[in-house]
């Protein structure tokens, strides 16, 4: 039979969903005015309600805000919202309970760049199903300054040992791009710029395969810490012939089988207010409408409902006496 679908197009990989990054912060009221009053996102209302922890909402995925000493991620985290005016509007609004941070804000050709009030980097880009899939809001990308020449052992390693789709990118400054997901990427970019000390923030993934990474892990000494049945974590990314490290970030590993995965996260609407308030608009719809024309896909066909009851309980009895 003919097939006129490319099937690898759909490949993920073995690392299945990027979940959360987490950086310690040091104050949670500086936290809220950042993130849920300039970026606009959602406090999870469920988990961590109190001032040890704060876990902030972003589509199906999300940010990790234990309280503590400040870690700041070394590179970038890569968001959709939907919309940069509103964004822009709202982080000017809240300048003024973040002065004398090291909050900052700039409009970029075509995204808006914000820090936190601890130097954390954020891109926020505008819905754009080629770059990012069918979201209005997400966590498309992280991204890392990396040391020069070692985009190809960060790449091989993600493939060989986590079984991850993974390419390097030629175009600029040389990139590893790893899949971790639908429209979900690492990336990987190396620069020559001295790079500060990892300070000890981390990334969590979802995998299929769970054991096969763990033994090729534990076989060279880089787990780090056998959390429990579900998750396990490792931090050092190493060259597979020399052993030598080449970028450090930890990666809390979980299975699918974990009480999380899937887990539906609550996503508010940044635009409602008291004063404009519209009934039944609290909650934002983070997916985008998929246009399955392309894909092959058949529409579904006319309801059976259009047919009065009768004809249609005469046709199904019909049916079941031939």
């Amino acid at each position: 039979m003919e097939n006129p679908f490319n099937r690898a197009k759909e490949d993920l990989g073995n690392i299945v969903m990027l979940e959360h990054v987490n950086v310690e912060i040091p104050d949670q009221k500086l936290a809220s005015e950042f993130y849920l009053v300039g970026l606009g996102l959602t406090r999870d209302p469920y988990l961590f309600p109190g001032t040890n922890n704060m876990w902030i909402n972003v589509g199906r995925s999300q940010f990790h805000l234990p309280t503590g000493d400040p870690l700041v991620l070394r590179g970038h985290v890569g968001l959709v919202v939907p919309d940069l005016e509103a964004l822009l509007a709202r982080l000017s609004a809240a300048k003024k309970a973040l002065a004398d941070t090291k909050f900052a804000c700039r409009e970029r050709n075509d995204y808006v760049e914000a820090s936190c009030p601890w130097g954390n980097r954020i891109h926020l880009h505008a819905p754009d199903c080629e770059r990012f899939g069918p979201v209005t809001l997400g966590m498309p990308y992280v991204a890392f300054d990396v040391p020069e020449g070692t985009a190809d052992g960060i790449a091989r390693f993600y493939r060989e040992i986590m079984g991850a789709a993974a390419t390097v990118e030629n175009g600029g400054d040389r990139a590893a791009r790893i899949m971790v997901g639908p429209h979900q990427c690492l990336l990987f970019r190396e620069s020559d710029k001295k790079l500060p000390d990892y300070d000890g923030h981390h990334i969590q993934i979802y995998v299929e395969n769970f054991s096969a990474p763990h033994d090729c892990l534990a076989e060279r000494g880089l787990v780090t810490e056998e959390s429990d049945q579900y998750q396990y974590r490792f931090q050092d990314i190493v060259d597979l012939d020399s052993g030598k490290c080449l970028f450090t970030i930890e990666h809390e590993v979980r299975s699918l089988t974990h009480p999380l995965f899937g887990r539906r996260l609550v996503n508010r609407n940044p635009a409602q207010t008291n004063r404009s308030y519209q009934l039944g608009a609290d909650e934002w719809n983070w997916a985008l409408p998929v246009d399955n024309s392309k894909t092959g896909m058949r529409a579904p066909k006319a309801a059976e409902a259009a047919t009065p009851f009768a004809k249609r309980r005469a046709r199904r009895l019909g049916q079941q006496g031939m």
